[in-house]
């Protein structure tokens, strides 16, 4: 059973890795650590996360005790949407590898494709709480990411959030010198991205879905769980599994990368026992017919950015 998916020519990335927002600075070292133990080797990260020097600190515990090396452990990080402007691109990156404890990034991918203001605001927003743009050219930041990998600061670059035509419109670039490797999106059954999906994996374009379990931390009681969801919770009885496994199960036989976050011992260790079985065709068709493009990373105060991606079909 596959446990990893190709990145263009050369990397092979594990198809499942350890998501890191939202864990908190006291927790995540020690997360990343389980992790390594229970035997993850892929590690999803990004600046805003503010977070990174602690994850950098489990990497560096788990390559001194010898269990992993660096070379074994694929290391994602992203630039911020204040950084997009082509002279600040380097610098972020450096910043995160510092942060890491890194020579090098496996991936580096533009966190969002919405250039915000510089400065130390991460989410510079007006008097009427919404964004103030960069005015910044996506096209222009891919080129200082190109920089990146020529300079042997990262392997491979990749987008994240962007729609169809904003990857389109990177792919047709004159002169484009490396095309993006990966465009990490949210997805679940509630928000199938079936046709996004698809046309990235045309492209040669491996997908990476975040919120993949949705997001068990909302509090909203409207905002039901589909952890809770009968369909799933049926699915997983049969399999003897959970419902946060078939969630994970239901990306990775889609041959996307999926990245659960957790700081539970326990669950970091269930959310890694997904290759022993497999969902059979009706299933799969089942968890695909729950989709009510239901998201959960909506951005609101980016609507009005000219670049805001999700106004789109797809």
């Amino acid at each position: 059973m596959a446990t990893s998916v190709r990145l263009g020519t050369a990397a092979k990335v594990p198809l499942l890795g350890l998501g890191t927002w939202k864990s908190p600075p006291g927790k995540v070292e020690a997360a990343v650590m389980a992790a390594i133990d229970t035997g993850y080797r892929h590690f999803d990260c990004a600046y805003v996360y503010q977070n990174e020097e602690e994850i950098g600190e489990g990497i560096q515990k788990k390559i001194k005790e010898g269990v992993v090396k660096r070379d074994d452990l694929f290391i994602v990080s992203k630039l911020w949407c204040t950084f997009h402007d082509k002279p600040l691109v380097k610098g972020a990156c450096q910043k995160t590898l510092t942060d890491l404890k890194l020579d090098y990034l496996d991936l580096y991918l533009i966190h969002w494709p919405l250039g915000l203001k510089a400065g130390e605001e991460l989410l510079p927003t007006d008097d009427k709480g919404m964004s103030i743009s960069s005015n910044t050219d996506i096209l222009q930041t891919w080129e200082a990411m190109e920089d990146l990998v020529d300079a042997g600061l990262v392997k491979a670059i990749g987008i994240s959030n962007f729609n169809r035509e904003q990857i389109e419109r990177i792919l047709n670039k004159p002169g484009l010198k490396y095309k993006p490797a990966n465009n990490q999106i949210e997805s679940h059954p509630y928000l199938s991205q079936e046709k996004l999906i698809n046309y990235c994996q045309s492209k040669g374009i491996t997908v990476t879905a975040y919120c993949p379990l949705g997001r068990p931390d909302r509090d909203k009681p409207e905002n039901r769980s589909l952890l809770d969801d009968p369909k799933i919770k049926e699915i997983a009885a049969k399999h003897n599994k959970t419902p946060a496994q078939v969630l994970l199960r239901f990306q990775i036989q889609r041959n996307v990368i999926v990245i659960p976050k957790s700081v539970t011992p326990q669950r970091i260790v269930e959310n890694f026992k997904v290759f022993d079985f497999e969902l059979t065709k009706e299933e799969m068709a089942t968890l695909l017919s729950l989709n009510r493009n239901w998201r959960i990373c909506e951005m609101n105060m980016c609507k009005n950015h000219k670049e805001y991606p999700f106004n789109a079909e797809y």
